[in-house]
């Protein structure tokens, strides 16, 4: 969910949109891939199906990864 839309340039010429996200990256990231799997639940076996649960689990992947990745014992790389 966004909050506004912004532009960079007061004049609005050439301008730049910008978004402030309300929720957080695994929020979405999780909503996402709830809704993915509610999606194939109801189709038929098949490649759709498999296609929304591979995004479904991409979305989870993803949102573990930015958790982990925003932790606070994650070692600076160096």
């Amino acid at each position: 969910m966004l909050s506004r839309l912004r532009t960079n340039n007061p004049k609005g010429l050439g301008a730049t949109l910008t978004f402030k996200q309300i929720q957080s990256l695994e929020e979405r990231l999780a909503e996402i891939a709830k809704r993915l799997r509610e999606e194939a639940k109801s189709l038929p076996p098949g490649m759709e199906r498999q296609e929304k649960l591979r995004k479904a689990w991409q979305a989870e992947t993803g949102s573990h990864v930015s958790e982990w990745l925003r932790s606070p014992g994650l070692p600076l790389p160096e």
